[in-house]
């Protein structure tokens, strides 16, 4: 993948200023917070650390993190214009995307993976669930970041349409309605949990091979359709 390292570190300080990272790290704070409350409170046996670390935290947390991440990558950019100056280089457009692509999936993966693998190993579940989670999260973080950087190349309302797409689709639909989970990010991340630590009440309603098919699948397509838009983005002077 072509990645361009000054592109990248740009990213970074654009995306992690401005006391972005504190609004970044509320929902890990809420997971690792919740899952002390429910330790100390909950008595063991129950099975509430695969329902709050896997369906909640793969269908609402995971994706509300991967959503303010993945479109402040280049949807800042698009928003204040400044996405002009950086057209205007001659960097290939597919290299912006791939680069705002994987600072994007780095930076979730921080926000949203590592807090899931503290809070499983916090949780009374032992130290396997924790890492299926981890893995999970980690596939969860590419595949988001990919969905949200598109959708940031298609509207300038990305973040109220992820939204939309996170509360009505992710955790909504994709639970309680079978066949919506076969276009559920959340449940490609479960099923890769589930597949190395197999448990029922993770509710992981695909396979591995679907899950990670699927997710190749969307990841790609995305990818592709974002390279493709802003490659359509036309970049025109004053008239003489």
């Amino acid at each position: 993948m072509p990645l361009n390292p000054t592109v990248a570190a740009i990213t970074l300080r654009a995306t992690l200023g401005r006391r972005r990272a504190l609004l970044f790290a509320i929902a890990p704070v809420i997971l690792i917070v919740l899952t002390l409350v429910l330790r100390a409170g909950r008595p063991p046996g129950t099975l509430w650390p695969e329902r709050v670390l896997g369906d909640f935290g793969f269908s609402v947390l995971l994706p509300l993190t991967a959503l303010v991440i993945g479109t402040s990558v280049l949807g800042a950019e698009i928003d204040d214009g400044s996405i002009i100056h950086l057209l205007a280089t001659p960097v290939r457009r597919r290299d912006v995307i791939a680069t705002k692509f994987v600072v994007a999936s780095v930076l979730t993966m921080l926000f949203t993976a590592v807090p899931e693998l503290i809070a499983g190993l916090i949780a009374p579940s032992g130290a396997k669930l924790a890492f299926a989670l981890f893995a999970g999260a980690l596939v969860g973080s590419v595949i988001y970041s990919a969905v949200f950087v598109m959708v940031s190349t298609i509207t300038a309302r990305a973040i109220a349409v992820g939204l939309l797409y996170v509360l009505i689709w992710e955790a909504l639909l994709a639970n309680f309605v079978g066949g919506a989970r076969i276009l559920s990010v959340g449940h490609y991340a479960l099923g890769v949990a589930n597949a190395i630590a197999p448990d029922q009440a993770l509710n992981a309603g695909l396979s591995l091979t679907t899950s990670l098919v699927m997710a190749i699948v969307v990841a790609v397509g995305a990818l592709v359709l974002a390279t493709r838009r802003l490659t359509s983005f036309v970049i025109t002077g004053d008239s003489a």
